[in-house]
């Protein structure tokens, strides 16, 4: 019998890439529960933003279940999260009077600090599966990606949105959201897998029903209009053999305390994943057999 993708029988292996949206990544557990349920695992994940917040979880060796258990019950504590947003803020109130700085800006790390499952470590190195964090040096421009050292920082920095969450100084470089360059880091894993799986909750900005947008979500939605203009442009370059789309276009950014109803609405998403995972890896080229001419059997 064929080894399963990404099982221990030695068979094909799969690379897994999470995007950055905000609060529709919330979408990226679904597509876990998804690899749970056929029993395999990614053999390495590349995530920007949010989809190294989810990852960084999955890479601790946490299930999808336990993932999603852990962020329903955190955002359903909105007073709780209200609080960890407010001990994270690294602003003050006089910055209104001032006219410097932002009295919202929050610190990446202490956030992740509060919010994060305690199964999380420290450290890449301390990971059960190979994890890659993009973010963007701001003063040179381009893609940083971190595979070892610190783990809080590298994805503070990832998920350091503009305006919302401060940059991270690393060294020498000043580090801002990886959404910036790369808002689905599906190319870093070329060549390093026999099939990448691309999950992109990028999209555009929700419908305001004829209605003018607000201040903040006129600015995401411009965030989100240029990182799926980048994805575009990259997936005509080059397209994983799946690239998976949940359902989540309605929700905004910061939609985070409509978690059920982002999971439900990506949920058709786990059944499409897994016919075109069984399909991929039931074809002779990945189970190194001759190929026949024949249509592969399911």
């Amino acid at each position: 019998m064929t080894a399963r993708p990404g099982s221990s029988g030695g068979g094909p292996t799969f690379a897994l890439a999470l995007g950055g949206g905000g609060a529709r990544g919330l979408a990226h557990i679904v597509v876990l529960e998804a690899f749970d349920e056929l029993g395999v695992k990614p053999s390495l994940i590349a995530g920007t933003s949010i989809g190294t917040v989810v990852g960084a979880a999955y890479a601790a060796g946490m299930s999808g279940r336990a993932i999603r258990e852990h962020a329903t019950a955190t955002l359903r504590d909105r007073s709780g999260v209200m609080a960890a947003l407010i001990a994270s803020r690294v602003g003050r109130l006089a910055d209104i009077v001032s006219g410097f700085g932002n009295p919202f800006l929050i610190d990446g790390e202490r956030l992740l600090d509060r919010l994060w499952p305690e199964a999380v470590p420290e450290r890449f190195e301390d990971l059960a599966l190979p994890l890659e964090v993009v973010a963007t040096d701001y003063h040179a421009r381009a893609e940083a990606a971190f595979t070892t050292g610190p783990l809080g920082p590298a994805v503070a920095a990832s998920i350091a949105i503009p305006g919302v969450i401060r940059p991270v100084r690393l060294g020498e470089r000043l580090l801002v959201d990886g959404g910036a360059v790369n808002p689905l880091p599906f190319d870093r894993l070329i060549g390093r897998a026999d099939v990448i799986v691309a999950v992109d909750v990028t999209g555009g900005p929700p419908p305001t029903g004829g209605r003018s947008p607000a201040g903040f979500d006129v600015m995401f939605g411009t965030l989100q209009i240029m990182q799926a203009a980048i994805v575009a442009a990259k997936l005509k370059i080059y397209r994983p053999e799946i690239v998976v789309r949940p359902a989540v276009d309605r929700f905004r950014v910061l939609d985070f305390f409509d978690a059920r109803a982002i999971l439900a609405a990506a949920a058709p998403a786990k059944d499409e994943l897994k016919r075109e995972l069984e399909r991929h890896f039931s074809s002779p080229r990945l189970r190194g057999e001759a190929d026949s001419g024949e249509s592969p059997s399911g």
